[in-house]
């Protein structure tokens, strides 16, 4: 997996880097990753126009040395400072190259190089800056991140630049993964500025197609039903028995062999479902490899009786929905637990077990949360954020704002179980299914408005694309 590291370890790898290679050698790396992106993005160099946004730190540097390059290649460069200083030497190597300094932005500009604030600069735009930023029409490539963002929690919380697309150097930062800022980040690009062997353990994981193709639990030549898993489903009500079809639907594009449901919804999963079996309680169910239970349960003293019993049962259980409700008014219920446990909150369940909502550091959030009840938090939103009891915390890449439609964590929740029941671990099935559910709802918006059997259906193809 690929991994993000906060500001803080960014900065003592480079000091690392530059105390072994001559002074200002860094800078001409970034400068040239940035200036060979910038011509990818112009309809030709020669004849351009450029104008550079920069700021008091290196990110203004390298992004004065990549407006440089551009001049000599033709373009007509424009360089606009945004702060009482600028990086000299750069500054200079720009107007030697042919380039001028502005104060306002020109009328017609083919390309903006976003060099205002790196990862030293606080979050948030000055008031002159934001104004100009928000006049922006032409495509934006910003420098390291787009300016304005804290680039460790990945918070906005002022102006900040919205980038077409963001050439970040060394490695990933968390703003470019997780929070409201990845959203402002387009697309990404990593330039290898040398930062790899002076990198530690990074603060967030990342995980790709490859990673989720991997922990998948492939049927071999001797399994049958039960040997690929059994996913007890706990769902559904009277008043909600769509649930429970949405729930089941997500279970059986998962690699698990078996579907057991119990609950009040029995007959129009079955109706759905044929090849499910179904139950009107979980204690007739039968031994089961993991438990899926809340989508649509209620919160009443029947559904409370449900969730202790599983609870009580040393196998791997998703708590979701209603069932986070209910956990959240007797928070002991998981003290002792003999089996993972694997709660999706989104924010206002997350506020219910934790006490507050998760805040501007998402990760940090789901990281305390994961570590006061031991159990593997999903943290749902655009950017999923998935914690462990160890410390490890995942940033899922491929959420959509789609995804925000009733039943659609109905889906996610039994995916994520039937990825429990084959035996896949905790952590990594809470990244799959969240990996795999936001590829469902993009490939469904592509087809028009979404609905949650919508996702159910495309997450199907898209477990074919991705796991083969």
């Amino acid at each position: 997996m690929r991994g993000a590291w906060r500001a803080g370890r960014v900065r003592a790898a480079e000091a690392a880097l530059m105390a072994t290679v001559p002074n200002g050698t860094l800078m001409q790396r970034a400068a040239a990753a940035l200036a060979r992106r910038a011509a990818l993005m112009l309809d030709g160099v020669y004849g351009s126009t450029v104008l550079v946004l920069t700021g008091p730190g290196d990110n203004g540097g390298d992004a004065l040395y990549a407006g440089a390059r551009l001049a000599r290649r033709g373009a007509r460069v424009l360089a606009l400072p945004l702060a009482s200083r600028t990086h000299e030497d750069a500054l200079a190597d720009l107007l030697n190259a042919g380039g001028r300094v502005v104060h306002t932005p020109p009328s017609r500009v083919d390309l903006v190089i976003d060099g205002i604030l790196g990862i030293g600069g606080r979050p948030g735009l000055r008031e002159d800056a934001a104004a100009i930023v928000e006049g922006l029409t032409a495509p934006v490539l910003a420098v390291d991140l787009p300016s304005g963002v804290d680039v460790d929690t990945g918070d906005v919380p002022g102006p900040a630049v919205t980038a077409d697309v963001t050439i970040t150097f060394g490695c990933l930062k968390p703003a470019l993964v997780v929070g409201p800022a990845a959203a402002r980040a387009g697309l990404i690009e990593v330039a290898d500025i040398g930062l790899g062997p002076y990198l530690d353990e990074p603060y967030v994981l990342i995980p790709s197609s490859a990673d989720v193709a991997a922990a998948w639990r492939r049927p071999r030549p001797g399994d049958d039903k039960y040997t690929r898993g059994v996913l007890g489903i706990a769902a559904g009500s009277a008043r909600y028995p769509g649930a429970a079809r949405l729930a089941v639907a997500g279970a059986l594009a998962g690699p698990g062999g078996y579907v057991r449901y119990a609950g009040p919804a029995a007959r129009e999963v079955a109706g759905a479902h044929p090849e499910v079996v179904t139950y009107w309680r979980a204690a007739e169910a039968g031994r089961v490899q993991a438990w899926t239970v809340g989508p649509g349960l209620g919160t009443d003293g029947v559904a409370r009786a449900e969730l202790m019993s599983m609870l009580d049962h040393p196998v791997p259980v998703c708590v979701d929905a209603d069932a986070i409700t209910l956990l959240s008014q007797d928070p002991a219920a998981l003290a002792g637990r003999q089996g993972p446990t694997v709660l999706t909150p989104h924010d206002r369940e997350f506020a219910r077990l934790f006490g507050r909502e998760p805040g501007p550091d998402r990760v940090a959030a789901a990281r305390e949360l994961a570590e006061r009840t031991g159990a593997v938090v999903l943290l749902k939103g655009h950017r999923t954020v998935v914690a462990a009891p160890d410390g490890r915390a995942y940033a899922n890449p491929t959420g959509h704002p789609a995804l925000s439609t009733a039943g659609s964590g109905d889906v996610l929740s039994g995916l994520l179980g039937s990825l429990l029941a084959s035996g896949v671990e905790p952590a990594l099935a809470a990244v799959s299914a969240a990996y795999l559910h936001g590829l469902a709802g993009a490939r469904a918006a592509a087809d028009g408005p979404v609905t949650a059997p919508r996702v159910a259906d495309a997450l199907r193809e898209v477990v074919r694309d991705v796991v083969g």
